[in-house]
């Protein structure tokens, strides 16, 4: 993965695609017009002509003052949980008198007060908050603003998820399950993927509608509250649709979600709008396809593996859990993932209010949760993606690609290939931590740790791309995998330990090699990992280098003291404390794997085996596989002493994994080969293997 100009060269060209889209990107439609145009502007080959360029700068000109005059009418529409009571109810002022009074009755019939939680109760609704505003803050109205949450063109929903509700994942609504109101419901056949999620929490949709829709029909089901003259709101009950009159202007429609999956809306516009959102999005579309060809120069075939690749990996998140690709889906209640998010929506609402400070403090004074990094990402993904988690997305649809350029580095392209392949589509590498879907699963539940393992990732991808001999000691690849690891290690600073060993082990062999900028870039690349505890030093007056959760004794079940204790009680033959127990406990604990199951403890064990042999005495591997393999030790290392949660060491194992295959190809293979030759020639000729193997390569040929 070369760092060169034609890079920046690449990204320009992408920014000005982007440009083009016009901010926010929060649908399917407009991220994967934005997804094509990166695999062909990342697959292809710059033009530098000025001539292109100018081209180039002239269509994208276009494309965006054409959707300018082109734009259609906006719809302001507002949302917000509807929770009544308390000392200050914003609804009782807020709303309409009709509509409040509608909502406050729907609500008192579908949680009757004598079945509600109590306020003491940890987890009710009634205790965690109620909303300040009588209208969800949405970070797409900083684009569009709005008096109500947002100003959208077009409005067409029957599941509230597709509907990027924000206030969904606010985090005063971290409601347990002691809660009557619940966030939500989760369906867990295969199949429903695409509608995974049911939101049950009470909300309403209110929409304003303008001029130009009259001649327009608003179709629903369930209940709708329409206002007329004088500000009065009339009943419609059950599915309906009502045409758009010229007096409807400016009047407004209110969607009753109290009832979970009773709400849907679908808004009609009129010929004369219809004309100019199609309009706008073939200008979309014709001006980054206009962008792709004045940029770049490409062959079609070189764009197929990455298509594959995408491809697969949309596949498994839309099986798993589709609100990923574009949705808003309600984060549940007590997760790290909700806390996150909840933190990065009042960060953002502090930048839009101009309070920096408050924004850099992200929440709290002193981290205490164990990935400060993701809020800030979090956050900053909004500006960009709107009330959406196709930021993340990003991230992890990028994963396929690093892992292929890693693994490129250490075997041949075509075992590169069939691995990372098989990491996509088959869970089997679940046992090692090394399958697709735990990444993205993680990441669509809001949690740091697959965030934090794609940096650390990408900083290998970087750092390792050419042989040691060869490095050449250049400033910016060095600069930039050293800023991937201090990432990483801001997301999960679980990382640290291998982020230390991999980090110091290439900088002593840039000292070696006498490589001053390659040194110079790993030192300030990294430097930026000491924000966070310059972070903790200036909101909290306290110095913690990453969070001060570190030492919780839910986290950290293990501490080296624990092992003093055990090793006294075995010298003293005085069991009574159990921390020998628990000590003995821990290292199948650790060796179960991501798969947490005691039968893999002897393939872990094996690979672990095979990790410390590279390691040690592996001299005929490659210098940068086994300074991987020791990075993956430390990680092992960590496992001995912190709780044995999944999650924790998917890194662990991805680089073990990793390290295993290396030594298989080199050495595995050949010693099975030479003592099985029959049965190594049975199955090389199988007529699956042979397919698959033909197929591999060639796809290999299309996309070399």
């Amino acid at each position: 993965m070369p760092i060169t100009p034609r890079w920046a060269l690449k990204l320009a060209a992408l920014a000005l695609a982007v440009a083009v889209v016009g901010l926010p990107i929060n649908n399917a439609t407009d991220y994967a017009l934005l997804a094509v145009a990166a695999i062909f502007i990342f697959s292809g080959a710059v033009r530098v002509h000025k001539r292109a360029w100018l081209a180039a700068a002239a269509v994208a000109a276009l494309a965006i003052a054409g959707q300018w005059l082109l734009a259609p009418p906006r719809i302001d529409e507002g949302h917000n949980v509807f929770l009544p009571g308390g000392a200050d109810d914003v609804f009782a002022r807020g709303l309409p008198a009709d509509v409040y009074r509608h909502l406050a009755a729907e609500f008192d019939k579908q949680y009757p007060a004598a079945k509600r939680c109590s306020v003491a109760q940890q987890g009710c609704w009634q205790g965690t908050g109620l909303p300040d505003r009588t209208f969800a803050f949405s970070a797409e109205g900083i684009f569009h603003t709005s008096d109500l949450s947002r100003s959208v063109t077009a409005l067409d929903f029957s599941d509230p998820v597709w509907l990027r509700l924000s206030f969904i994942n606010d985090m005063r609504y971290n409601w347990y399950p002691v809660s009557d109101i619940q966030r939500a419901s989760r369906d867990r056949r295969l199949w429903m993927g695409l509608n995974r999620w049911r939101l049950t929490m009470p909300w309403f949709e209110m929409i304003r509608l303008p001029a130009a829709y009259a001649g327009g029909e608003l179709c629903w089901r369930g209940d709708v509250l329409w206002e007329g003259a004088g500000q009065r709101f009339a009943l419609w009950r059950g599915d309906g649709c009502r045409a758009i009159e010229p007096a409807d202007a400016g009047r407004r429609v209110v969607g009753v979600g109290i009832v979970p999956e009773q709400l849907a809306m679908r808004l009609e516009p009129p010929l004369p709008v219809r004309l100019l959102l199609v309009a706008r999005g073939l200008l979309a579309l014709a001006g980054v396809a206009g962008l792709v060809l004045l940029f770049i120069r490409f062959e079609p075939r070189r764009a197929i593996l990455p298509f594959v690749l995408v491809g697969l990996a949309a596949l498994v998140i839309a099986i798993d859990d589709a609100s990923f690709l574009g949705g808003m889906r309600p984060l549940d209640g007590g997760d790290d993932g909700l806390f996150y998010e909840g933190v990065a929506q009042r960060m953002l609402q502090k930048l839009m209010a101009g309070d920096l400070w408050g924004f850099f403090e992200g929440g709290e004074a002193v981290f205490y949760y164990g990935g400060p990094g993701l809020r800030y990402f979090l956050a900053l993904q909004h500006l960009v993606f709107g009330d959406s988690f196709l930021g993340y997305l990003t991230l992890v649809l990028l994963l396929p690609f690093l892992m292929l350029a890693l693994f490129r580095r250490f075997l041949p392209a075509i075992w590169a290939l069939a691995l990372t392949l098989l990491f996509i589509a088959v869970p089997l590498g679940d046992l090692f931590g090394t399958t697709f879907i735990d990444y993205a699963k993680w990441a669509a539940r809001g949690f740091a740790d697959p965030a934090a393992y794609i940096f650390f990732i990408a900083a290998l991808a970087v750092l390792v791309e050419a042989p040691a001999p060869a490095a050449g000691g250049k400033f910016m690849p060095a600069f930039l995998g050293a800023l991937l690891l201090a990432l990483g290690i801001a997301m999960k600073p679980i990382v640290a330990p291998a982020a230390a060993v991999f980090l110091g082990g290439a900088g002593l062999y840039a000292l070696y090699r006498r490589q001053g900028p390659r040194l110079a870039g790993l030192c300030l690349g990294f430097l930026p990992v000491f924000s966070m505890a310059l972070h903790n030093w200036m909101f909290g007056r306290e110095l913690v280098l990453f969070s001060s959760n570190a030492a919780h004794p839910l986290v950290l079940v293990m501490p080296p003291s624990a092992y003093v204790a055990a090793f006294h009680e075995l010298v003293s033959w005085n069991f009574s404390g159990g921390n020998l127990a628990r000590a003995l406990l821990q290292i199948p604990n650790w060796l179960s794997g991501p798969a947490e199951s005691y039968w893999t403890v002897p393939l872990n064990a094996a690979g672990v085996a095979i990790l410390v042999y590279v390691v040690v005495r592996g001299r005929r591997f490659d210098p940068w596989l086994r300074l991987i393999g020791a990075a993956a030790l430390a990680q092992h290392a960590v496992a001995l002493f912190y709780v044995a949660t999944a999650r924790y060491h998917f890194l662990t194992w991805f680089l073990t994994m990793l390290v295993v295959m290396v030594f298989w190809y080199e050495i595995g293979l050949p010693w099975l080969r030479r003592r099985y030759p029959a049965l190594s020639e049975r199955f090389l000729t199988h007529p699956l293997s042979r397919r698959f193997a033909n197929g591999l390569a060639r796809l290999q040929k299309v996309s070399a």
